[in-house]
């Protein structure tokens, strides 16, 4: 089965879409094909997207599926007006907390995602920098100011963890790269001793890391399945008899590696930088 499923905002379209894909994320035996169409807030934007939603359902012999999170009441009569079966967002949650707070919500365009001289958007800025500029280990000066500093071998996954959590939470994490000259005496490179409570090891399954290595430098010792075992079972045992906590990344999303290393460390989202 087929379906077609639309993201519709008058703004960035971002929390439609988180939503909607959690919720489309449920039904396996089903593809969907996704569509966002952001920043509808005229009723000739409106229009053309009520044309296409209807253009699609027409073409796959099935209605639309549509996330929408529309504020403005003329946009919404428009878009409801579509050939599809619809979700409305705001509705769904904001009438009932209305119900309970007894308010009723101020309906803002973007209001979510609207603000740069926030706090918790300063923090997630300042927080991508801090992961920008301590991505590789050739800087260790700034590890005081980390929240969290991730190790691994090359590849494992550290740099997108790191600006994710940066993103998403706030938090400035840096990565450090774990050599064979680091692993050869299975000790915390001597950068990071003073830091090791901040210390949080990535693994991944040598045959993944392989294929990934290889599609970076093809047929090389660094690629090679032979060396990715042997990386793997030293840093392994570097974070065993360290006493370092770690996870494997190979079957999961970034989002899934992000959201277990603040649930395990204990880490925050921070609010302000």
């Amino acid at each position: 089965m087929k379906r077609t499923a639309y993201f519709i905002s008058d703004g960035t379209g971002i929390t439609a879409e988180t939503l909607g894909n959690s919720l489309l994320a449920q039904f396996e035996a089903i593809e969907f094909e996704r569509i966002t169409l952001p920043y509808i807030d005229s009723i000739e934007k409106a229009e053309k997207a009520v044309a296409k939603i209807n253009l699609a359902a027409e073409s796959s012999g099935a209605p639309a599926i549509v996330f929408d999170t529309i504020v403005d009441k003329k946009i919404r009569t428009i878009i409801d007006s579509a050939n599809a079966l619809k979700v409305d967002i705001f509705a769904a949650f904001l009438a009932p907390l209305e119900a309970e707070l007894k308010v009723e919500s101020s309906y803002s365009v973007g209001k979510s995602h609207s603000s740069t001289t926030s706090t918790s958007y300063l923090a997630r800025i300042d927080a991508v920098n801090f992961a920008l500029d301590n991505d590789d280990g050739a800087r260790t000066r700034q590890y005081a100011e980390a929240d969290i500093i991730l190790v691994g071998v090359s590849r494992s996954g550290k740099t997108p963890t790191c600006l994710y959590l940066a993103m998403q939470f706030g938090i400035k994490a840096a990565n450090y790269p774990l050599t064979e000259e680091d692993m050869a005496d299975l000790k915390v490179p001597a950068s990071l001793q003073q830091h090791r409570h901040k210390l949080f090891g990535l693994t991944i399954d040598p045959d993944r890391l392989a294929a990934i290595r290889n599609e970076r430098r093809a047929n090389s010792r660094y690629a090679s399945l032979k060396q990715c075992y042997h990386e793997i079972d030293e840093v392994e045992m570097l974070y065993q008899r360290e006493q370092i906590p770690f996870l494997s990344t190979t079957d999961r999303s970034i989002e899934e590696i992000s959201t277990r290393i603040m649930a395990e460390t204990g880490l925050q989202r921070r609010l302000q930088s």
